[in-house]
């Protein structure tokens, strides 16, 4: 059975869209993502499932229960959010055991859970401090423990880490996951951030405009976006808009006025000839150099940028159209990026590209 399962949710603010019509199935101890622009809906959901909204229609079900009637303090869900909300005048125990004092649990209870989940968040000694006395990662650690505190059936979670600097917020991810592993908990995160997502979750749903337009694990939504949205969202892309020339032995022909000639892209369907199309393909699949590749073209290189792992080139087309290549920086030395101003041949396998028809 489905463990939370959400049917054809729709809500409205003010005459105003911000979920529309979503369906969706998340199973028992999964983390899910729920990813998206500001605006797409993401959050106002995660609000519908706590209870701090109710739906204008559609049906919100945990393990077999209609939720959707129920106040918050009455769902077995509890919600860490965005800002932490964390209570200034109370140390972090009293934080973390504000939530199980509500349920009038017995003392002994309550000072077992909290030292348990202080643990797990690795925060012990730290009890008797109050939040303006801890890093941004404490505060965020405090958070989480409270969240977990009365062990919930489901743990929502808004931008966990948005508040967290770059190497902070990896480092809490990989906390995150032996959490999860730990306690086989069910997560439903929502985050703008693509990495964060694609790191954390085992599933999730890409939201544009309030609809879900793509659910799947993150290498098949990256892999293989089912929209133009989707693909410039999750990741970066290159895009050759145009229309189809022909198909044959499985290789779609479309005929691209930004490459300025036909680009094969492998496709299992059939297309009619004329039909409007665009062939992407992420910037880790272009190769310097086009010897046996189904595509290449002549490009000039605009600029390159350091980035560690890997370096940036941004090249143009003759027909004036710019790609983004990612080169891995495979020698120290980093003899192996072009430089700017350079011409170069830049191409890619049919196989390393989508052909996206919506």
């Amino acid at each position: 059975m489905t463990f939370l399962s959400l049917r054809n949710v729709a809500k409205s603010f003010g005459g105003v869209t911000a979920v529309d019509g979503v369906s969706l199935d998340i199973e028992r101890g999964e983390i899910f993502a729920l990813l998206g622009p500001s605006g797409c809906g993401k959050t106002t959901l995660l609000r519908l499932v706590a209870g701090f909204e109710q739906p204008d229609a559609g049906a919100i079900r945990l393990d077999g229960q209609d939720i959707a009637p129920l106040p918050p303090y009455r769902r077995p869900v509890n919600m860490m959010f965005q800002s932490y909300a964390l209570f200034p005048h109370m140390t972090v125990a009293g934080n973390i055991a504000f939530g199980l004092k509500q349920d009038r649990l017995p003392a002994g209870e309550i000072g077992a859970r909290v030292a348990e989940v202080l643990k797990l968040v690795r925060l012990e000694g730290l009890e008797a401090r109050k939040p303006h006395q801890l890093s941004g990662g404490q505060r965020q650690r405090v958070a989480l423990a409270r969240a977990l505190a009365k062990r919930p059936k489901l743990v929502l979670l808004d931008e966990p880490l948005a508040a967290l600097d770059r190497k902070l917020r990896e480092e809490t991810q990989f906390e995150l996951l032996a959490i999860h592993r730990r306690l086989s908990l069910t997560f439903v995160i929502v985050t703008h951030d693509q990495e964060e997502a694609m790191t954390l979750a085992q599933r999730m749903a890409v939201m544009d405009r309030g609809r879900v337009a793509q659910v799947g694990a993150p290498r098949d939504v990256y892999e293989h976006p089912a929209s133009r949205f989707v693909a410039g969202f999750i990741g970066t892309a290159n895009l050759f808009e145009g229309t189809v020339a022909g198909q044959d032995n499985g290789l779609v022909r479309v005929q691209s006025p930004a490459a300025g000639c036909a680009v094969a892209v492998r496709h299992a369907g059939t297309l009619s000839a004329g039909t409007a199309a665009c062939v992407a393909v992420r910037p880790e699949k272009l190769r310097l150099g086009d010897a046996g590749c189904d595509n290449g073209f002549a490009a000039t290189v605009e600029e390159v940028a350091f980035r560690g792992e890997a370096t940036l080139c941004r090249a143009r087309l003759a027909t004036g159209h710019a790609l983004t290549l990612s080169l891995p920086n495979r020698a120290r030395a980093g003899g192996d990026a072009p430089r700017a101003g350079a011409a170069v041949r830049i191409g890619f396998a049919a196989d390393d590209a989508v052909l996206l028809t919506s």
